[in-house]
């Protein structure tokens, strides 16, 4: 733009009407003879126009520190690891992480220059088998389960077996009659809503657990763990999957601020069988999803903790899943 306005006020000086100087420079005759008239008062400098930009940041949906938590989020997981349904982190799905964790919501075109901004670029995933290490799994339940076991029961600890879950309102399961051909249809609400479960088990029967909002963090992990060890005056011994937050450093040191009450083991690395917590999993989705399709994040919840008292007060049902054959060494 202020090329052309500079090449305007030469041709005007050279004799140049203005109609066709606006003409040959692409500018409006208003806008030629505006610059003509700056450069008479001002000199070439007053000929330039100046566009104001926003600060760097300025208008962003998301915080820094927000961004930084996104960023570590899809760096070290993959969906799949924090209970979403998607198998790569596409635009849609960290979008769907976003607005989980923080409450906001972006669009496609947004979320993409936000990855753009942070560095990620959409590329092929290498594969890699996800099947667990017969050696490690062997290992766990001949030699590292007895060893807590005895531990646990020479000290008088109790044994728990600790996993996180995901709910979303759309998920409809089952199988329902309806006339031949007639396939029946579900009619699911449109603003989808997510929510999370961890929960307990112990071969006894006994269950605790917790719903929450969003992504698993230490905040919610330590929450819940002074949870299961409030009022108690044995020790407890719980055992989860391996996942990264699991080890933050908030949770390592509450851990070893309070290993007087609570020691935790994990499992072996793409093992989720052999969790007895997996089954709680199971039941409780079962439930959720053969219920009316919640409109709401407050029916879903709903629909949730109700299901989780009704499997709680059957601590038959929940000692059940311990005679499951890829659990039946924790029984």
């Amino acid at each position: 733009m202020n090329k052309r306005r500079r090449l305007a006020v030469k041709m005007v000086l050279s004799g140049a009407t203005i109609a066709a100087t606006a003409r040959q420079c692409e500018l409006a005759v208003r806008t030629a003879w505006g610059t003509v008239k700056a450069y008479r008062q001002g000199g070439w400098p007053a000929v330039t126009v100046r566009h104001g930009h926003r600060p760097q940041g300025a208008g962003r949906a998301l915080s820094r520190e927000q961004e930084r938590q996104a960023q570590r989020r899809i760096r070290d997981h993959v969906p799949d690891q924090l209970k979403m349904t998607y198998a790569l982190w596409t635009r849609q799905a960290v979008s769907e992480l976003i607005e989980a964790v923080f409450g906001v919501r972006l669009t496609g075109r947004n979320m993409g220059k936000y990855l753009k901004r942070w560095g990620f670029t959409p590329q092929r995933p290498l594969k890699k088998a996800d099947e667990p290490s017969p050696e490690a799994v062997a290992k766990w339940v001949n030699e590292e389960y007895p060893k807590i076991a005895t531990a646990a029961k020479a000290e008088g600890a109790e044994i728990q077996w600790g996993d996180e879950t995901g709910l979303r309102s759309d998920d409809v399961r089952g199988r329902g009659y309806a006339p031949k051909a007639k396939t029946p249809v579900v009619v699911a609400n449109a603003n989808r809503s997510r929510l999370s479960v961890i929960s307990t088990v112990t071969n006894k029967g006994e269950m605790r657990w917790k719903v929450f909002s969003g992504a698993l963090d230490a905040t919610i992990l330590i929450g819940f763990l002074k949870r299961l060890v409030h009022g108690r005056n044995k020790r407890v011994f719980l055992i989860l999957y391996n996942l990264r937050a699991h080890h933050s450093k908030a949770v390592k040191k509450w851990l070893a601020d309070n290993e007087e009450k609570i020691a935790v083991f994990y499992l072996p690395s793409y093992s989720p069988e052999l969790n007895p917590d997996e089954l709680l999993n199971a039941d409780l989705k079962q439930r959720v999803t053969q219920a009316a399709p919640a409109r709401n994040k407050l029916a879903l919840t709903r629909t949730a903790i109700s299901a989780l008292r009704s499997i709680q007060k059957q601590p038959e049902r929940v000692e059940n899943y311990f005679g499951q054959k890829d659990v039946a060494y924790a029984a």
